[in-house]
């Protein structure tokens, strides 16, 4: 068993606000990895019990304050590269200007199981993600295809900025966040404005009163507070952009344009429940945990062993909520006592299935940790 390491920027550690409910609505058992900017996700165990997750559950990953916005007065602009440049009050969105559109999509983190790569070697600066910075919930809103028709993009246009009303003070000086998506992308039809998230408001930590969903793609492209809507030649030059959310080498620093930018969600699966590091009762074991294929991929098949590796047996896939979702799965097992370690590991639509070891995929950032997923756990006769 490798040595865990230590990850820089304090601990993750939970809430600690009381009995039920404490900062913006999470639950006192949520893992806290920040509290300016808020940054949280739910114990893994908390995920296993739906496909929809509850808004309570739902990760928090920011990088600036929760920016103050007033619904009424918010007014949505598009410029940048486009025919009839635009200010659209919320109010006017939801009016029916544009045809309303649902979509149940997952959005992931791109360092979502952080915590893992850690264990390999130390990730100094970067928040401990355990497995929960993921979840799904249905969104309804506009289609940004629609609001781009509207506008009219001008030929020559490529990418499409996507900036919200947060500024962070991550960079120097500090700018609001802003990242950018492929033009191809954004003229999906499952890539929305969304001011609903599980048929309520959207709640401002979320994003609220409106923000991107871009399925498939790593979460931060589903820019919250959305301000600004810009189709260009080039992606967006900001920080987030061109700097943070790449995918560097083992030995490669950061840097504008370096790395590979991260786009597309790569093929994961963790085990949920039982949570690692717990104790059960020898015997029947019920396995849970989830799946999720980035891009236009879906999940195909769950395999998991319970000793470690030597075995292993196809788990039951369960609810699908279409394409852009992920899949929760079960299995049931019959475990003696003693030590196990529970493994999972996911196939998708183009037969890839998940590396084994986190070691080949450790980088600096911390992102992509797709390695198989762990469960160390006891079982006590």
């Amino acid at each position: 068993m490798r040595r865990r390491a230590a990850i820089g920027r304090g601990r993750a550690e939970p809430g600690g606000y009381g009995a039920g409910m404490g900062r913006h609505g999470k639950p006192d058992d949520t893992v806290v990895h920040g509290l300016e900017p808020f940054n949280a996700e739910p114990p893994r165990t908390a995920l296993a019990e739906r496909a929809v997750t509850p808004v309570e559950r739902f990760y928090v990953r920011n990088h600036g304050p929760v920016p103050a916005l007033d619904a009424d007065a918010l007014r949505l602009t598009v410029g940048g590269l486009v025919e009839r440049p635009l200010e659209l009050s919320l109010a006017a969105l939801r009016a029916g200007l544009l045809p309303l559109a649902e979509v149940a999509a997952t959005l992931q983190c791109a360092g979502n199981r952080r915590a893992g790569l850690a264990e390999v070697r130390a990730i100094p600066g970067e928040a401990p993600w355990g497995p929960g910075a993921t979840g799904t919930a249905i969104w309804r809103g506009v289609r940004l295809a629609d609001l781009l028709a509207a506008a009219g993009v001008r030929a020559g246009a490529a990418h499409v900025a996507l900036i919200g009303a947060d500024r962070s003070e991550e960079t120097d000086p500090p700018q609001p966040f802003g990242t950018s998506i492929p033009l191809e992308k954004a003229e999906h039809p499952e890539v929305l404005l969304a001011w609903e998230m599980n048929g309520e408001p959207l709640p401002a930590v979320h994003g609220g009163p409106l923000r991107a969903v871009v399925p498939g793609y790593i979460g931060a492209r589903s820019v919250k507070w959305l301000q600004r809507i810009e189709p260009a030649a080039e992606p967006h030059p900001g920080y987030f952009q061109a700097v943070a959310y790449r995918l560097l080498a083992p030995d490669e620093e950061p840097g504008p344009g370096r790395g590979v930018v991260l786009g597309e969600v790569a093929l994961n699966a963790d085990v949920l429940e039982p949570a690692d590091g717990a104790t059960v009762p020898a015997g029947p074991v019920r396995v849970r945990g989830y799946a999720f294929a980035g891009g236009e991929r879906f999940v195909t098949r769950i395999d998991v062993s319970c000793d470690a590796g030597a075995t292993w047996r196809r788990a039951e896939l369960l609810e699908d909520l279409g394409r852009w979702a992920w899949r929760l799965w079960q299995l049931d097992a019959e475990l003696g006592p003693g030590e196990h370690e529970i493994l999972v590991r996911a196939w998708d639509s183009a037969a890839a299935t998940q590396p084994e070891d986190p070691a080949t995929v450790w980088n600096p950032k911390g992102y992509v940790n797709n390695a198989w997923g762990r469960a160390r756990i006891r079982a006590t006769s």
